[in-house]
This record gives structure tokens, sequence and C-alpha cells, in this order.
């Protein structure tokens, strides 16, 4: 026989004491993960963040920014939208406490505590969830589909059902979570399908109604709530402009137009001389001909056009330039905050349009006020997530060597696939970006930790 010694919290005594204790834990770990904001003195803001919030304001739809996120932005509006990132912050820390529960670390306080401040310092968990943009949901939109997928027996019907609506709620706020989330689920069925994939990787088999139907409720909210908003059944436009902008970047739209023009059916032959070869500066830049020549609405129908052209002439270039753009898209994942006052300017100039009496706080924040440098955090946050990345990738190659139990190695193999998925997703379709990597990051230190948590929970099992 054996017995396992205890790894009891500090606070154990009385049923107030154990609130208590969860009480303390939980201020704790929200004021870790809205550091950052607190400190800035103001919710953290990015350029997308002023198109988002002009969605529900001005009734339209607009190129890659949810009308849906936006509503949740304007209902925090009141209160300077500490609201909003109170929520984020609130709903990371129960998914975290949730995670570490369902794999035999619960009732723990300090340990929850101990992991959400090591992701406060070590990851860029807090910079997202500080801001007030829809990246920090997508670890917690792919980590809910694990709980529901792989641990759903451990779970409470409540929590099955919140973990439901993380999806469904989360999917409308980003196009790329819509697609990361229908990838993950595409990925577990063919897990589930493929039995000797399943028993090479010996993982346990995946539960995919409940996280199925949440990912099917979440796509069809989409179109809803842009019907709701902006009296339009349909998806956030824009996504032909964001992959035109990398192929212009890779230089696939510049070799068309000099084969095939002049051609009166095509605007861009006037210009050909003139693309960026760079995307940021194609849909973003100050003046850009993206705009001039009408934008997504204008330019959308012509996009198509040459991209779905170059795929039949360029196929071989296609695929090079893919396979690159995912490579990069995978190994970049430096924490990203912009903080330079002019590329905010987009979201500076709808507050002043929108919400005049918020500019005097929001103009003291320090992001306004003294812009900072986060090169030197990036020091740590890097290698940490290379690390914890290369952890993972080990350990479910070792699995057994290392008697990994199946549900830990499930988390490995449904957060290294939500890497991949999202590097495919952002990398083609849109181009290779620190942000869109590290906002998923998290995930690694957080299964990495599970990962040796459990280890050291089995080294404890002593003779009796």
């Amino acid at each position: 026989m054996h017995e396992r010694l205890s790894l009891s919290p500090i606070f154990s005594g009385t049923r107030r004491g154990r609130m208590a204790a969860w009480t303390l834990a939980t201020a704790a770990m929200l004021l870790a993960l809205l550091a950052p904001a607190l400190w800035n003195g103001f919710p953290l803001i990015f350029p997308d963040t002023g198109g988002y919030l002009a969605r529900p304001f001005d009734g339209t739809l607009e190129m890659g920014r949810s009308a849906f996120y936006g509503v949740f932005l304007a209902l925090g509006l009141p209160l300077d939208f500490w609201p909003d990132v109170i929520a984020q912050a609130a709903l990371t820390v129960w998914m975290i406490v949730l995670t570490l529960r369902v794999h035999g670390l619960g009732g723990r306080p300090l340990l929850a505590l101990g992991v959400v401040v090591f992701l406060a310092i070590g990851t860029a968990l807090p910079w997202y969830v500080g801001q007030l943009m829809p990246d920090v949901f997508f670890p917690l939109a792919a980590l809910a589909i694990y709980l529901l997928a792989f641990r759903a027996q451990e779970l409470r019907s409540f929590e099955r059902a919140g973990l439901a609506a993380v999806i469904v709620l989360t999917i409308p706020s980003h196009m790329a979570l819509l697609a990361l989330c229908l990838g993950l689920i595409i990925v577990l069925l063919l897990l589930r399908r493929v039995a000797p994939l399943a028993r090479l990787l010996a993982l346990p088999p995946p539960r995919l109604m409940a996280a199925g139907m949440a990912v099917a409720a979440g796509i069809a909210l989409c179109p809803l709530s842009n019907l709701a908003v902006a009296g339009k059944f349909a998806f956030t436009p824009g996504g032909e402009s964001f992959l035109f902008g990398r192929l212009l970047e890779d230089g696939i739209v510049q070799r068309y137009l000099k084969e095939h023009c002049p051609d009166p059916t095509l605007k861009l032959c006037a210009y050909a001389d003139k693309l960026p070869n760079d995307a940021d500066d194609w849909l973003w830049a100050n003046d850009t001909l993206f705009y001039k020549l009408g934008g997504w609405q204008g330019l959308g129908e012509e996009e198509r056009r040459i991209i779905g052209r170059t795929l039949v002439s360029y196929p071989g270039e296609h695929i090079a330039t893919a396979i690159r753009a995912v490579f990069w898209q995978l190994v970049l994942f430096r924490t990203d905050v912009t903080t330079n006052p002019w590329h905010n300017a987009p979201t500076v100039w709808v507050f002043e349009r929108l919400t005049p009496d918020l500019l005097p706080r929001f103009r003291a924040a320090r992001q306004q006020a003294e812009p900072f440098d986060l090169t030197p955090i990036n020091f740590l946050h890097v290698p940490v997530a290379a690390l914890a990345m290369a952890g993972l990738a080990a350990a479910l190659v070792l699995r057994r060597r290392l008697n990994i139990s199946p549900p830990a190695a499930a988390l490995c193999a449904v957060v290294l696939t939500a890497f991949v998925i999202n590097a495919v997703i952002c990398g083609i379709f849109s181009h290779p970006g620190d942000r869109y990597q590290s906002r998923l990051i998290p995930l690694a230190p957080l299964a990495l930790v599970i990962l040796v948590l459990e280890r050291r929970r089995a080294g404890l099992m002593l003779p009796s």
C-alpha cells in the first residue's frame, strides 16, 4: 500500500477559513492580472480598440472589427472600461483555477495564486487581460474546448454550461478565434475517428458533443450579432483584404499585375508601381491606396478575383509562401503592446468623437502620457515561452517514459495543436506577427506547470 503525503493548503481549518483564504487569493490573482492596467492608470488600448468600440455607435460593420466585442466595450464605457478588463481577469482566474482542479490540484488557494503570479510575470497574459481587445479570449476558448472534450466528467453541470458559454460568447469577438475553435474541433474529431492515431498518442477519446455544439452556436452568433448591431446578417467582413495584404507582402500580387496590366477591369493596374510591399502599410498606413480605392468595400471583389487567379497561375509560389508564413508565425511570439502614440491614433480619434468626457483620464495614462518600452520584459517572456513549448513537445514524445497521465498528455496535445492552427490561420490569412501567437502562449507555461505539479504529486507517494 501507498500513502499520499498531504499538500494541504495553509488555510485548512474551518469552512470560514477556507472561504477567507480563497477570497484573499482570488483578490490577489485579479490584482496580478490587472497589474499592467492599474500601473498604466487606464485599461490598455491598441490601434484596433477604437474600431471595435465604434461599431455599436455607428451601427456599421468594419473590416476585422467585431461588432459583438464592440458592444462588450460599450457596456464598460460609463466606468472607463474597467468593468471590461475586470471581467476578462475574473474569467481568466476562474478558468485557471478550474483547470488546476480537474487535474487534482484544486483546493489550494496559495498554489492557484502562485500559478497565476507566475503567468503574470513570465508571460504576456496580464497585458492582454488588461487590454481593450479580444486577444485574451484566444487561450480561454482553447482551454474551454480542452476541458469540455477531455475533462467533462470532473466538471459540475454549471461549470460545463459556463465553459460552453465562454466558447459561444468569445467566438463572435474575432474571426480568427472562430477559425481556431473550428480547427480544434475538426482535429479532435479526426483524433476520435482515427483510432490508430489516438492509440499512438495515448490520448483519451475526446467527447465532442458539448464543445462541438458550443462552437456551432458561437459561429451562428456571429451573423446574428451583426444583424442586431448593424442590421446585416453577415460575418465580420474584410477577410480577403487581410489575405491580399499578405500576398502583396510576398510579391505575388505584384507579379500578377506585372504580367496582366494594363487591364481596364483592374483598378490596381493604375498603381502597380506604387504598391507597398508590407501588409500593414497597405492596410493601415496613412493615405494608403487601399482606402483611396474604396477599402474592403470598394476593392473586395477585385481582391478576390486576383487571389483566385494567382492561386491558379502560381500554385507553387502560394504553397511556398504559405509554408514560410506558418513557420515564422510559429516562432514569432514576443509580447506586443503598442505604445507609440501615432500608432494608437485611430483609437484616440474614436475616443475624441464618441467619448470626449473620457479624454482627460485617458490622456493622463502612462500609455499616452509617458510611452513605455516593453523590450525588457521580452528578455523573460520569450525564453519562458520557448522553453514551455519545447517542454510540452518533449513531454508528448516521452509521455510513456515519463508516465504522464492521459489527461495531461491531452492538454499538451490541445495546446500544441492550437499553436499550429493559430499559426496557419494568422500566418497564411493575415501575415506573421508577434501578437497573433503571443496571445496564446500563456497556455504553454500553464500546461507545463500542471505537468510538473502532477509529477511532484506522484513523487510524494511513499511506502506506508
